[in-house]
């Protein structure tokens, strides 16, 4: 017997981004081809510019709730309805037809996915970083990629580890692997470049890196943020 259609939740979470929600949401608007999206949720971490303002001009629902993006996406799944959740965020744009896509693949049995990444900059030094997201291995996925999950299989999974105030999406899909077959959606997420042009991007890569490297090593949480913000968040 054929599923039926699943309907999506978009779990959006932001932290003063009136430069960028508006461009997301009209993105969402426009290159949506089913009549599936339940809802846009977009979960306020205590913005003090024009994030929620722009948010609510453009339809979607604002939640307000604690700083910590693990925390705020945990936040909109429970307040979501969807059989899936697809938490993006505020600067990857989805591609045209992402919620099809998306339930194609549900109804083929994938319970869990992302796309590939694609830089809005000409670099090919990151080109090739957006190149490796073809690889369905975990240590090539990041939330840039976006996300969708069955609510079920999020919900068994505990959803994301709030001990994490970075690296919470790899740690999860990490998890995800584990219990699902991981599926990666042969079409592109456009991620700003922001962040490398801001921090050089071979020293921004490096430092990702050796968060990754101290993950594998099996350093916890705290010693990760310790690193980011002592390396990155500057």
């Amino acid at each position: 017997m054929q599923k039926e259609l699943p309907n999506i939740s978009i779990i959006i979470p932001v932290l003063n981004e009136e430069n960028y929600i508006q461009k997301v949401l009209e993105k969402i608007a426009n290159n949506t081809t089913s009549n599936q999206i339940k809802e846009v949720l977009v979960v306020d971490g205590g913005s003090t510019d024009k994030t929620v303002h722009f948010a609510k001009k453009q339809g979607a629902e604002v939640i307000s709730g604690p700083k910590g993006r693990a925390k705020q996406m945990n936040l909109g799944a429970r307040k979501a309805s969807g059989v899936l959740l697809y938490f993006l965020h505020v600067d990857s744009l989805p591609p045209v037809g992402f919620d099809s896509k998306i339930i194609n693949l549900y109804l083929k049995n994938s319970e869990a996915g992302c796309f590939r990444l694609q830089f809005d900059s000409s670099s090919l030094f990151l080109r090739f970083f957006a190149w490796c997201t073809k690889i369905n291995q975990p240590i090539c996925r990041g939330g840039d990629q976006s996300l969708f999950v069955s609510s079920a299989i999020f919900n068994e999974l505990g959803g994301f580890n709030e001990n994490y105030i970075i690296y919470e999406d790899n740690e999860f899909i990490q998890r995800l692997y584990k219990k699902t077959s991981f599926k990666i959606i042969a079409d592109y997420v456009q991620t700003s470049a922001r962040r490398y042009m801001k921090r050089g991007m071979i020293t921004l890569q490096y430092h990702f890196a050796i968060i990754h490297l101290k993950h594998y090593l099996g350093q916890g949480p705290e010693n990760l943020y310790d690193y980011y913000r002592r390396n990155i968040a500057l």
